[in-house]
């Protein structure tokens, strides 16, 4: 019966995989999706579609055709301005540089063995689902480091090495929206968001700030620790079996002295830094709070992504200095470029997609086409919690194509966000589905980039994993992640408690 579910996920993902692969590079698409932009503003324009301004009674909104004279003008003088203002590329650099720091001075592999292997036994199943959760503030880390050390725990205590390494994967995969802390992720995503809420109500945009989804975020870490502890124990483990591989158990390194010295160093070092960051937002007369002392939209959550730099940057200059991985400043540049030289593709992709954004706003179709999308859906009467889960599908399975969390947002945020705005949701809401959506189907999709590098490390205790054998093995987790998350969100909706300080639920002009 297993070989034959096997055998269904099996061709199923081989399909998926083939269509995938017949799929342009990001980089091509959104060039493609530019170039359909302009074609269809000249349709549209032609075509005298219209609609009222939501925001200003009475005035009417058109298509801009770009292929006009004024058109051309635009796109020839603009194009520097949309791709340095394509709003995720600062920010992303900018968080990249202190992340850099940490990962390469060997502060968060270091951090990631420490905490796995120095749990008790009987924890160890969640104690590897949280650290795989909490290494996306590492960004892609948790794939090369924590889950083969996985595999490497459960195979020295004589369980089934690949239980091990799928708790760690779903961790680091299907969870990498949650963490307890501000990633790179949340002003990634967060800037892309409020630059669609822009394109709607430009006032209400001011008003956000990238930690949107902070406190859902949160309490998401532990109940999928809860839940990918559970599947991993009940459903994964005992399906797998006996481990019959003969790789003989192994030991795990065990932390060297100078990295023990590293850790509680840049450990003083990050409760310092927090507390000297503290000082700027948590007395009254802090500079860093708003107008009349308040901390809902202060400049401290605009100022969120050179925090993330500082809070990151200097614990991994600590703990590099100690363990000598950085001896002089010159050790400090070298780091920072070697991450800036793997932004190379990223900064490509931001050029193509900028262009994109910047033309669907020009052109008004993303508003035009969120506003007739909403009339549409309240014409059928699909709204609230239906409307919610359709869109989550709709994310789902764009994901098992395109796997970049920010390729995808860059492409719906400037339609859903709008959208569900002019349905009375907030972009903060829509962010959360969304993120939602896209974590909980990373571990299914073959697409995703680090999908082989884990059937690689697969490979060293059953040298017949493959495509079907990974995807069996995850769809527990998927399925399990998928469904708790999103009854956490509909309770969160039922209760109408905010997503995080000052970020509502629903949207009100």
């Amino acid at each position: 019966m297993t070989q034959q579910r096997t055998g269904i996920v099996s061709r199923s993902l081989d399909t998926i995989e083939r269509v995938g692969n017949k799929l342009p590079h990001p980089i091509t698409l959104f060039f493609i999706f530019a170039m359909m932009v302009i074609i269809f503003s000249a349709i549209f324009s032609a075509m005298d579609i219209r609609v009222e301004d939501p925001l200003n009674e009475g005035e009417i909104l058109t298509v801009k055709n770009l292929l006009s004279a004024e058109g051309i003008q635009y796109m020839f003088t603009s194009a520097v301005d949309n791709f340095t203002g394509f709003a995720p590329l600062g920010t992303v650099l900018v968080t990249m540089l202190g992340i850099g720091i940490a990962e390469r001075s060997g502060l968060i592999s270091t951090l990631l063995r420490g905490l796995a292997t120095s749990v008790p036994k009987q924890l160890l199943t969640a104690t590897l689902v949280f650290a795989g959760i909490m290494s996306s503030m590492a960004a892609d880390a948790g794939y090369v480091v924590l889950t083969p050390l996985g595999a490497v725990l459960f195979a020295a205590l004589g369980r089934h090495p690949l239980a091990g390494l799928a708790a760690a994967f779903a961790g680091v995969s299907a969870g990498y929206s949650a963490n307890l802390l501000l990633t790179s992720l949340d002003p990634l995503l967060g800037s892309l968001t409020q630059q669609a809420a822009a394109t709607y109500d430009p006032v209400y945009a001011e008003t956000m700030n990238y930690a949107m989804n902070y406190y859902f975020m949160v309490v998401s870490v532990f109940v999928l620790t809860l839940v990918g502890t559970y599947v991993t124990d009940k459903i994964v483990e005992p399906r797998l079996g006996t481990y019959q591989g003969g790789i003989q158990q192994e030991e795990v390194e065990k932390l060297k002295p100078a990295e023990k010295k590293g850790l509680i160093g840049a450990g003083i070092a990050f409760v310092l830094t927090c507390a000297l960051l503290a000082l700027l937002i948590v007395p009254e007369w802090g500079p860093m709070r708003g107008p009349e002392g308040e901390i809902i939209n202060s400049p401290f959550f605009t100022s969120l992504v050179p925090i993330i730099l500082i809070i990151f940057l200097i614990p991994g200059l600590v703990y590099g200095i100690i363990t000598k991985s950085i001896k002089t400043d010159k050790d400090v540049a070298d780091q920072m470029s070697d991450t800036m030289a793997t932004m190379g593709a990223y900064i490509v992709l931001a050029f193509a997609a900028g262009q994109f954004v910047a033309y669907f706003n020009e052109t008004n179709m993303g508003i035009i086409l969120a506003i007739k999308g909403a009339e549409f859906i309240e014409s059928t009467g699909f709204t609230g919690i239906p409307l919610i889960l359709t869109f989550m599908v709709v994310v789902a399975f764009i994901n098992l194509f395109i796997g970049s969390a920010s390729a995808k947002w860059a492409i719906m945020a400037p339609i859903f966000v709008p959208m569900m705005m002019h349905l009375g949701y907030s972009p903060e809401l829509t962010q959360a589905a969304y993120r939602i959506a896209d974590s909980t189907t990373n571990i299914i999709t073959p697409l995703m980039p680090y999908f082989a590098i884990v059937i690689a490390f697969a490979q060293k205790y059953d040298k017949k994993v493959g495509i079907g054998t990974l995807i069996a093995t995850m769809l527990p987790y998927a399925i399990a992640f998928s469904i708790i998350w999103v009854i956490m969100l509909i309770i969160w909706l039922l209760l109408g408690i905010d997503l995080d300080p000052g970020s509502p639920l629903y949207y009100t002009r």
